[in-house]
């Protein structure tokens, strides 16, 4: 094949000469419009997993890098005087300078011509000329957007600022410092590059960049190639005493904001994207150097093992999208959790330091723990002592909704049984709702319940509008109560007709009876307005359907707090109510966390113990649970249950980052609860996350 590569960075050189070395280009020609020492940015993060990829790819690599490189085991998280140290993680880092001299050098000894200070214009003729081109020319590529209605792209821009910088301290591994500012917490990202300097990365939201005074540092108009000293001067001042003395240092450093470039194909004909021109993933989960030369290893390997370049390219992008897109959706989770970085400044340094390492989702409670069982060991017996548990894992600590005593944070909501005969559970109920309670969990939750015949016809279950129901249900909850440790709640929801006009006072009067009758049965009661629009506080778009409930979140909010009401004037006072929400579909990507916030302090204020976070994903239940925990759930004795697609070994990772107080197993995963006899201690009622 005769191959044009576009852009002497890392992705394109590493390419290249992994192109000439398997015999895959009887010609190739790398195109670079900036010269040979001319770089931006400062350290190329690479794990132990990636070197380890490179030195199989070309052994010829890897001992010269190695002089250069800096590694680390530990990431340090320094909060408010605090410092904790997570161990096992495998990281290394070298200057980009340095990598691309490493593969300069190799291009050259395999003879690949790298022609330093062109830039190309015309990728038309280029590929007219070539069997394939491989577009490695950066986040602003060109080549995309010439081919821009073939590759679809699309770029989200985030919402803090950042800045990228060097200097002389040499440190021992990653640190995360969060410095508190009026203007809101400033975040530094840093790590050695060398044995003598490291890379700072300062981010901070766009309201304490202004308070700061970066605006008018950054206001005046630099030349190209120039850096922001005024900022780099501030940064110092904030950063004192973490620099010790030490001096920072610009190259071509200004503020930006982190633009996530997606594309919906990366092939345009013979024309590839690679890199940051196809994908770009945040920073604060590795190195975009290691994504491109991860990208130039299956495209050289597609290249070297297809019959032809439209076969070869094809392949490349089938390999190489599943991984690309995990990372970015950890990327995003990562990204959105610094941008958010002032929600969590209220939690205890050691909450802090979990949720900080565990923010992407690709971090867990049992992946921490094998890489530092000490790191996990001091967060467990802080928790344990916080719960008033005895010590163990985060899910096995007790919780305290009200006057309710929970043996544990794992809940089980094992749906509805049929079929039922005028909405009476029967032996089939006795039998499933008794299995699972018998399963471990702290809290079993019976649903849904119907507050009326109507509700219960529409869904065909049970219902706890009569007599005979309340004393079905009386049998099952002694049967869990004398067999097992769980407490029992109930689901109530109107559950009626869509479309059913029913007056709030008639609302009020079965939602009121039925919890007369659960006061006699249930150690807890739950309204689920998860999917009734008639009761739902939260928007339902879009605006102007049937059944909409637009408006201010505190108009919306009359409705269903008048159920609530008659609900507590039945229901003891010294038992929990629970609010089940859906936010899903009404606040997409877990946006909409102001009314969010304002709806669970509604709820807290009339007196709710808890709301009950429900998503169809794992992600979604965590992250909306997570908006109202730390955004307006610091109320004492307010708790939030999260429910998405949530595995056994999930909670542990959720409630110790703090993120939910309690987790709802998914159904799937119950059978990750291991069945036990009456009495048995907590620790062995739950199998250990694998």
């Amino acid at each position: 094949m005769r191959i044009a590569v576009i852009g002497g960075g890392p992705g394109g050189l590493y390419f290249s000469a992994l192109a000439r070395r398997h015999g895959i280009a009887r010609e190739i020609t790398v195109w670079e419009r900036n010269a040979p020492s001319e770089t931006f940015g400062f350290g190329v993060v690479l794990s132990d997993q990636a070197l380890d990829a490179i030195e199989l790819a070309d052994p010829a690599l890897l001992p010269a890098m190695r002089p250069m490189l800096a590694r680390w085991d530990d990431i340090d998280v320094h909060y408010r005087g605090t410092a904790f140290t997570a161990g096992g993680n495998g990281f290394a880092a070298m200057s980009r300078t340095g990598l691309l001299t490493v593969l300069q050098r190799r291009c050259a000894e395999l003879g690949v011509p790298v022609r330093y200070g062109s830039e190309i214009t015309d990728v038309d003729a280029l590929a007219a000329g070539h069997d394939v081109v491989v577009a490695a020319d950066g986040v602003n590529s060109p080549s995309r957007a010439r081919y821009a209605e073939t590759f679809r792209p699309t770029v989200q821009t985030g919402r803090c600022r950042y800045i990228w910088l060097g200097t002389d301290l040499a440190l021992d591994s990653f640190k995360f410092y969060v410095v508190d500012t009026p203007g809101g917490a400033v975040q530094v990202h840093a790590y050695p590059d060398s044995g003598q300097s490291s890379t700072l990365i300062v981010e901070l939201s766009e309201d304490a960049w202004r308070a700061a005074g970066f605006a008018d540092a950054a206001a005046a108009q630099l030349p190209p190639g120039e850096s922001d000293e005024r900022s780099i001067g501030i940064i110092a001042e904030l950063c004192k005493d973490i620099l010790d003395g030490h001096e920072l240092s610009g190259n071509n450093s200004r503020w930006l904001r982190f633009p996530t470039v997606r594309c919906e194909t990366w092939r345009h004909r013979n024309v590839v994207l690679l890199g940051d021109a196809a994908h770009t993933a945040h920073f604060s989960i590795g190195s975009g150097t290691k994504l491109a030369m991860d990208d130039a290893s299956a495209l050289a390997g597609s290249l070297r093992e297809q019959p032809d370049a439209e076969a070869a390219l094809a392949a490349y992008e089938a390999a190489r999208r599943p991984a690309v897109g995990s990372l970015q959706r950890a990327a995003r989770a990562s990204r959105e959790w610094f941008e958010g970085i002032d929600r969590y400044t209220h939690q205890h340094p050691q909450q802090f330091a979990v949720n900080l390492l565990t923010r992407s989702r690709r971090v867990s409670y049992a992946g921490m723990r094998r890489r530092d069982p000490g790191f996990v060991a001091r967060a467990e017996r802080w928790f344990a002592r916080a719960a008033g548990g005895r010590p163990g894992p985060p899910m096995l600590q007790p919780c305290t909704l009200g006057g309710l005593e929970l043996a544990n944070r794992v809940v089980v909501a094992p749906g509805e049984a049929r079929p039922v005969r005028d909405g009476v559970p029967g032996d089939l109920h006795l039998v499933h709702l008794g299995g699972a309670a018998l399963r471990g969990a702290g809290l079993m939750l019976a649903g849904p319940v119907a507050v009326s015949a109507e509700g219960a016809a529409a869904t065909g279950g049970a219902g706890l509008y009569t007599g005979e129901q309340a004393a079905e249900w009386r049998r099952i909850a002694r049967f869990v109560h004398a067999n097992s440790r769980a407490k029992i709640g109930v689901q109530l929801g109107y559950y009626g007709p869509d479309g059913a006009a029913v007056p709030l006072a008639d609302l009020q009067r079965a939602f009121a009876a039925a919890a007369r009758r659960a006061a006699a049965v249930f150690d807890l009661l739950e309204l689920d307005w998860a999917d009734d629009r008639r009761l739902s506080p939260l928007p339902s778009p879009p605006a102007g359907e049937p059944g909409g409930n637009g408006g201010a979140p505190r108009d919306r909010l009359r409705y269903p707090l008048g159920v609530l009401d008659a609900i507590r004037a039945e229901w003891p006072a010294e038992r929990p109510v629970s609010v089940r929400i859906s936010p899903a579909g009404r606040y997409p990507g877990g946006d909409g966390a102001d009314a969010l916030a304002e709806t669970a302090n509604e709820l807290a204020a009339r007196g709710a113990t808890a709301v009950h976070v429900t998503s169809g994903t794992r992600a979604g239940g965590d992250v909306y649970a997570d908006r109202i925990r730390n955004q307006a759930g610091r109320r004492s004795g307010f708790a939030v249950i999260a429910e998405g697609s949530i595995s056994a070994a999930d909670v542990d990772t959720i409630v110790l980052a703090g993120h939910a107080d309690l987790c709802v197993v998914d159904r799937q995963a119950e059978d990750s609860l291991r069945p036990a006899p009456c009495g048995t201690p907590d620790q062995s009622l739950l199998k250990e996350p694998s």
